[in-house]
């Protein structure tokens, strides 16, 4: 697909806002995903040279590319760093994930993007913030979550804590909180024409998340032991159970009416009803459940549950849920390029999001006349090397 191409087919609540991807690893290619399937039209720059992602993936399933146009820049030379300045003049957002400082050194930091462009909103991401102690520390996931207190409450009592892949620091804590802060400073921009700075730090992302939990916590309703409470597995009536072949099944029936619905099912013996929150019962109750649950097959336990509010479901691979019937009915997936991929999230009903292609778009040419360069200073640029044609 041609730039030109890709441009009108742009649709979505965001069509007509334009975004420059610094690239990076994790939650910012997530954002400037989610933002191109919204209906931005997201402008990559990578670092001229060997790719160095964690995981190499080919093209088909890189989603950090897919429909982006991308330009390879060396920015350590100064004509690099013109160019994005100059691509930021025309730019409504810039998202950069790099260790605070870096973006300075480039001569590409916010203060002197803002004095070009004044309505531009620059999103930075980064594990600790723009400052303090450990602003300048590596990380990942799960550092994040080891500062913020999160990943202490994770896990079964007297065990570790448990790493929830990557999905609380990095992609809720992280990408969500970025996109939060770009759609509210556009919002603001709408109405008093500037920009601004956001400083999207995961490590306070995932504390953000927890705020509920920490709420119950200061209540004295909430024990800091791992795995004795409400929702950490504690609650024999929230959590996972094997079965017969197995697999698992996920129960989750906290209210009285589906508990009792759920022990009808079963059965449960009747007496746990009325001490549904009696915790001297609850170990009890655990063997109990535990022990039924063994007698039958996972679809089997699907198949009894059914259309009840008994709050039991399957614990299905990623596989098995692109494959399960109200996803299917939903069209909850995708195919792009031969990969099935989630649809993007969440639906709008005026301008829907469209999932992105899997090809890239590289051609230095068109980009720069997308962003006013003229057909000579574009062709001058290339065959100086600052940008391939």
């Amino acid at each position: 697909m041609t730039e030109a191409a890709r441009q009108e087919s742009q649709s979505g609540p965001l069509a007509g806002l334009t975004v420059i991807e610094m690239a990076g690893l994790g939650p910012v290619p997530l954002a400037a995903l989610m933002l191109s399937e919204m209906g931005a039209t997201v402008l990559r720059i990578e670092r001229d040279g060997p790719k160095r992602d964690l995981i190499p993936l080919p093209a088909e399933y890189d989603l950090d590319r897919h429909g982006r146009s991308i330009l390879a820049l060396d920015l350590k030379r100064p004509e690099c760093a013109e160019l994005v300045l100059r691509l930021a003049e025309k730019a409504d957002v810039l998202v950069e994930g790099f260790r605070p400082g870096v973006m300075e050194r480039l001569g590409l930091g916010p203060d002197t993007m803002l004095a070009r462009n004044p309505a531009l909103i620059y999103g930075r991401m980064t594990g600790f913030g723009q400052d303090g102690p450990l602003a300048d520390r590596a990380g990942h996931d799960i550092t994040y979550l080891a500062y913020s207190g999160v990943l202490h409450a994770i896990g079964r009592e007297g065990e570790r804590p448990l790493p929830p892949l990557n999905l609380i620091g990095d992609y809720a804590g992280g990408t969500m909180m970025l996109i939060t802060g770009v759609l509210a400073a556009l919002f603001q921009r709408s109405r008093g024409g500037k920009g601004q700075i956001i400083d999207a730090a995961m490590v306070e992302g995932a504390s953000m998340l927890a705020a509920p939990l920490q709420a119950v916590v200061a209540a004295g309703l909430w024990k800091e032991q791992r795995g004795v409470n409400l929702l950490d597995s504690g609650c024999p009536f929230y959590d996972t159970y094997e079965t017969a072949d197995e697999r698992h099944i996920a129960v989750g029936c906290l209210e009285p009416q589906f508990f009792a619905e759920f022990s009808r099912l079963l059965p449960l013996d009747q007496r746990f009803i009325a001490r549904q929150y009696d915790l001297k019962f609850w170990p009890e109750m655990r063997r109990a459940i535990a022990s039924r649950v063994q007698e039958k097959n996972r679809d089997e336990w699907e198949q009894l549950f059914s259309g009840t509010d008994a709050c039991v479901a399957p614990v299905l691979s990623f596989g098995e849920a692109r494959r399960h019937p109200h996803n299917r009915t939903r069209n909850a997936f995708v195919d792009v390029g031969g990969f099935t991929r989630p649809v993007p999230a969440p639906r709008f009903s005026a301008t829907p999001s469209t999932a992105s292609p899997s090809d890239s778009q590289r051609a230095g040419i068109e980009i720069l006349a997308r962003f006013g360069f003229g057909e000579d200073e574009a062709e001058a640029l290339v065959k100086a090397g600052v940008v391939s044609r």
